[in-house]
């Protein structure tokens, strides 16, 4: 009987303990952008990481850091109340070669560790083969 009443009581101190504050979910799965294999001839680098606060008290971005310079990270400053979205921008420079890149985002949301997140981008970068006007005409001259 003492065994099941502990049991009960710690149920009870379980469910009053269940996180309340504020949530960080994001739309991408896994916090991952893939930009593929891409140009910066074409793409600007700039994506969107969208998250909502689910949770039950305004959700605060106090930091967002990358691992290098070539990422730079965008957050709102204002508090994002529960419910509501938001973005978190991000311009990658393009430099050609492959792209992997972490941005830690601080933030006082409790359902992730410390209310850090790590999200990541990744692709490739690739120069654009560009055919000089003397090949072009060379190529047309060939043709039979």
């Amino acid at each position: 009987m003492k065994k099941l009443l502990y049991l009960a009581i710690a149920l009870f101190f379980n469910v009053l303990s269940a996180q309340v504050g504020p949530k960080i979910e994001f739309k991408d799965k896994e916090n991952t952008i893939d930009y593929g294999t891409t140009s910066k001839d074409i793409d600007d680098g700039v994506r969107k990481f969208v998250f909502t606060n689910t949770g039950d008290a305004p959700l605060i971005i106090s930091n967002a850091k990358s691992t290098c310079g070539c990422t730079v990270p965008d957050f709102p400053k204002e508090p994002i109340m529960p419910g509501n979205s938001s973005f978190i921008t991000v311009k990658y420079n393009m430099n050609p070669g492959p792209i992997r890149k972490t941005i830690t985002i601080e933030s006082n949301a409790v359902n992730v560790e410390g209310g850090m997140v790590a999200l990541k981008i990744k692709g490739e970068v690739i120069i654009k083969k560009e055919t000089s006007p003397l090949e072009k005409k060379q190529g047309m001259l060939e043709k039979p």
